[in-house]
């Protein structure tokens, strides 16, 4: 089953990933490009290149476990240009598991404009 904590750290690989790649070729990404230690407990999230496919490495103390999502409409990721390998948290992924890219959400205001009242229309002639 896929439950992982709330602690533990999600690594999202940057680049496309062949989706052929199985444990090993995913423990090799994992290790030797993002140099960290897939046996670590972490998860590692690779997208294929059409960005249809996503797939999660993970170690659960018996063994790694892989975990595949194909959407059937849609992409995980609107433009590999915008994607740099980078650590999330758990809500991030689950964000990007529902198609849902994490950006950076800035905070717009409007300046309420002083003195002016929101004066009434006046009503329609009738002939």
């Amino acid at each position: 089953m896929f439950f992982p904590e709330g602690q533990v750290r999600v690594f999202l690989y940057g680049q496309p990933v062949n989706m052929r790649l199985s444990f090993d070729g995913l423990y090799a990404l994992a290790k030797h490009v993002m140099h960290q230690d897939p046996l670590s407990g972490n998860l590692f999230a690779f997208i294929n290149r059409r960005a249809t496919q996503i797939r999660v490495l993970y170690f659960d103390r018996s063994g790694l476990c892989v975990w595949a999502k194909r959407l059937e409409q849609g992409r995980f990721v609107s433009n590999w240009a915008n994607v740099a390998s980078r650590e999330m948290d758990w809500t991030g992924l689950k964000l990007l598991l529902e198609g849902i890219e994490p950006k950076q959400v800035r905070k717009r205001y409007k300046k309420p404009v002083v003195g002016i009242q929101n004066a009434p229309v006046p009503a329609a002639k009738t002939l």
